[in-house]
């Protein structure tokens, strides 16, 4: 056989291989714009005296609606997609190149773990890979796309990632939801740990297919100040109002009447819902979010949602994007189960990461104690709060409040310190002392955020 045929036989045999994960990589990136780097690389596993073509990973450049990137793919139909020495040295050997022309990264993972008969040089090489992945932090966004069940030690690749999609019923976690099950004796299913239903933190979006996928990154890099620029023209009027928000604001409301039309990506659905973050566009600007749900009540803090805003800020200043906070919260969740947590610790970690970004605080329903403290004082990175007309700034909430500050005491002294709190808790009492720096009309705060905005990334 002379070489050219001996080209050939190994590209048919190469493709035939990998034709199911190439199918799904074509999904995601513009037509014919892949090239594949290091396709004729093959190993040998000894356990299963198997030659893996391709050492079971697509890698190469290509272009997401003409944002250039590296592609990673991992080929589940080889070895179950076993991560060996050989393939994460491939996978390293691309990632090198991205951090060379700084682009971003996008996985394609189905895997199951690493590939039995490996030995300590695969941990060497799992070592090398999430170390090559923290460094390529410094340079572009990673993006993972879990296209079958990502487990194992490249679970923690796709945690490492900046933004992790999961698609249909695929499954991120570092045990097989079988284990789990028959080590709790409980029929855990794999949407509970880590599909669509996980609390896991890894799953940042939710995506029926592919198609979805390419649409979202597009998306995304139209945001990222990295990727776009801060700023971006737009046709959305700058001085645009929502007269519904005098009424009533609520996240969905707040994010419609704040951000240019259809540009905000809401992240991490599904885990500490009562928080909303998200990032987007306002007056053009990269701008991310954080905001409170809770209603009437307002949001308590748990160690959930604490560590959901502690590592999302993290995020932003990864991206260089200010932080609205759209603030109704009454602190610490008062009960043993959120005491009996490290929700001190981390929300020390978490004012520690919020005071590192440039932030405009709203406080549209409450801020009371160290709800105030945390979210809308400026210590902790605020350059400028606003509070709405009807908002509730105050050191206590209520009778509840009241009675869990100061002890047992008496029903006349307890509706006496009501009585004191209540009329100290118009955001205008917080004004005169200097806390707030502007009571603004509900239906006027995008003019007003704009307005700072500009101020702030000048």
């Amino acid at each position: 056989m002379n070489i050219i045929d001996t080209l050939n036989s190994r590209k048919e045999k190469l493709y035939n291989e990998s034709a199911d994960i190439r199918k799904k990589l074509s999904e995601i990136i513009d037509d014919a714009s892949f090239v594949e780097l290091n396709a004729f690389t093959f190993g040998k596993n000894e356990f299963y005296d198997a030659e893996a073509e391709g050492l079971g990973v697509v890698t190469g450049y290509a272009t997401i609606n003409g944002y250039p990137v590296y592609a990673v793919a991992q080929n589940g139909n080889v070895l179950n997609g076993g991560l060996s020495k050989a393939n994460l040295d491939k996978i390293v050997n691309c990632l090198n190149k991205a951090i060379s022309a700084e682009l971003p990264v996008v996985y394609l993972l189905d895997t199951k773990g690493v590939q039995v008969g490996e030995g300590v040089a695969v941990l060497e090489g799992i070592a090398s890979l999430l170390a090559k992945s923290n460094e390529l932090k410094n340079y572009a966004p990673q993006i993972c796309v879990a296209v079958g069940d990502v487990l194992g030690s490249a679970s923690l690749l796709a945690a490492n990632a900046d933004y992790t999609f999961v698609v249909g019923n695929s499954c991120v976690s570092y045990a097989s939801p079988t284990v789990i099950s028959a080590s709790t004796k409980e029929n855990v299913s794999k949407e509970e740990v880590g599909g669509n239903k996980s609390k896991n933190g890894v799953v940042t979006f939710n995506a029926k297919t592919l198609g979805d996928v390419k649409v979202g990154i597009t998306k995304l890099f139209d945001t990222l100040p990295d990727m776009s620029g801060i700023l971006s023209e737009n046709d959305d009027d700058l001085n645009r109002f929502a007269p519904n928000l005098n009424e009533k604001a609520c996240p969905a409301c707040l994010i419609d009447a704040v951000y240019d039309n259809g540009s905000f990506i809401k992240m991490f659905e599904g885990y500490a819902d009562e928080v909303v973050v998200g990032i987007g566009r306002v007056g053009g600007i990269a701008t991310a979010a954080v905001l409170f749900d809770g209603g009437e009540d307002g949001v308590e803090l748990t160690l959930e949602n604490v560590l959901k805003i502690k590592n999302f800020a993290n995020f932003v200043y990864d991206n260089n994007m200010p932080l609205l906070t759209f603030v109704n919260t009454k602190g610490i969740k008062q009960d043993y189960l959120t005491s009996s947590t490290p929700i001190m610790v981390e929300i020390m970690n978490m004012l520690a990461n919020l005071s590192n970004l440039g932030r405009i605080s709203v406080v549209y329903g409450k801020a009371i104690g160290l709800g105030y403290t945390a979210f809308a004082s400026k210590e902790f990175g605020n350059e400028y709060t606003y509070a709405f007309a009807g908002a509730k700034i105050s050191l206590l909430d209520g009778v509840e409040g009241i009675a869990a500050t100061f002890g047992t005491v008496d029903g006349a002294k307890i509706n006496e310190l009501k009585d004191k709190y209540s009329d100290a808790q118009d955001a205008f009492n917080s004004a005169k002392l200097g806390c707030v720096d502007n009571i603004i009309e509900p239906q006027y705060v995008r003019a007003h955020i704009i307005s700072a905005l500009q101020i702030l990334v000048h």
